[in-house]
């Protein structure tokens, strides 16, 4: 069977200028690059050559509606080349509404094809194989960088510039790809998807992301949250605020869902440990919402997803319940 690819811009599909690397590859050249990749029968189409700093949700929610219209035209799986600088959010977004047991998979490169040892050829190739192996289907959107294939919602981007930059701190990969052979080790449950919410209204929804610093100033809070939607906090360690932060906190989160996520990079946000003000108990009695494992990014893209599609603060604490 057939893999589609869809090509966006990034790293992955640049070339040189007197200016500074742009995206200039075609998707059909990018693939043919690639020594090994003749072997499986793909469908190129190129979508849009963007950066993918300049992805909207939108964007993304258009591309998986176009990555499921080749699933049911008959694509055995689909993978999308992009940017890696949101590629951590994009394959989080892609993957809360991606309703087909088909695999979708994400790649892309750190180094382009004008540097010695670009890695893009590699990623791809182990993406299309990973779309096309029967072993890969029921995992949701996944990501296969340096010949790992991780889960969108444990993936993060670990460092600015090393091709094995891509990394899932608290599950560690899914599987590899040894020898052309796509290996999986594991095989996490599956949520249910989100349904995608109508381009209006999530144009519509805002939500701010504010990551708690030393000595931290209280008044920041109130402007950041004016006209806003919702509220992720990146707490200190298991999501710990200063003292003077709570009751602000509390009193946003009577007027909107507030979730309280760890901007540590790893690990969870505890319920019952700590007890002083500004801790996880105390804001949680204050009606933040626990993230959970989730990383801040991560938590953005949810609740905006859930307030787009009209949640309201139970259904948002019920969903973020489940899927941190």
């Amino acid at each position: 069977m057939t893999v589609c690819v869809l090509t966006l811009g990034g790293t992955i599909a640049m070339a040189g200028s007197a200016g500074g690397v742009v995206a200039r590859l075609t998707g059909a050249e990018l693939a043919a690059a690639v020594p090994g990749l003749a072997e499986i029968p793909i469908q190129v189409r190129d979508v849009e050559a963007v950066p993918s700093a300049a992805l909207t949700y939108q964007q993304v929610l258009d591309l998986v509606e176009a990555a499921g219209a080749a699933v049911a035209d008959g694509a055995s799986g689909v993978v999308v080349t992009q940017g890696t600088d949101s590629l951590e959010e994009t394959a989080y977004l892609a993957d809360l509404v991606w309703s087909h047991a088909a695999p979708l998979v994400l790649t892309g490169a750190m180094r382009n094809p004008t540097l010695a040892g670009p890695d893009g050829p590699a990623n791809l190739l182990a993406a299309v194989r990973v779309a096309a192996a029967p072993a890969a289907r029921d995992l949701g959107v996944l990501v296969a960088f340096n010949d790992e294939i991780h889960a969108a919602r444990f993936v993060r981007k670990t460092h600015s510039t090393s091709t094995a930059t891509f990394a899932s701190p608290n599950a560690g990969p899914l599987g590899h790809v040894i020898e052309g052979e796509v290996r999986l080790l594991t095989r996490p449950p599956r949520h249910a998807p989100l349904p995608p919410p109508a381009p209006d209204r999530l144009a519509a929804t805002r939500v701010a992301l504010h990551t708690v610093t030393l000595d931290d100033d209280v008044t920041l809070l109130d402007a950041l949250a004016h006209g806003r939607d919702g509220l992720v906090v990146a707490g200190f360690g298991v999501g710990h605020v200063p003292p003077g932060l709570a009751p602000a906190l509390g009193a946003l989160a009577e007027r909107m869902p507030v979730v309280l996520t760890s901007r540590t990079g790893a690990g969870s946000v505890l319920r019952h440990t700590y007890g002083a003000v500004g801790s996880e108990r105390d804001l949680l009695r204050r009606g933040l919402v626990n993230g959970g494992l989730l990383d801040p990014y991560k938590a953005k893209v949810l609740l905006r997803l859930l307030l787009a599609t009209g949640a309201d603060h139970a259904a948002v604490a019920d969903a973020f319940a489940r899927h941190a």
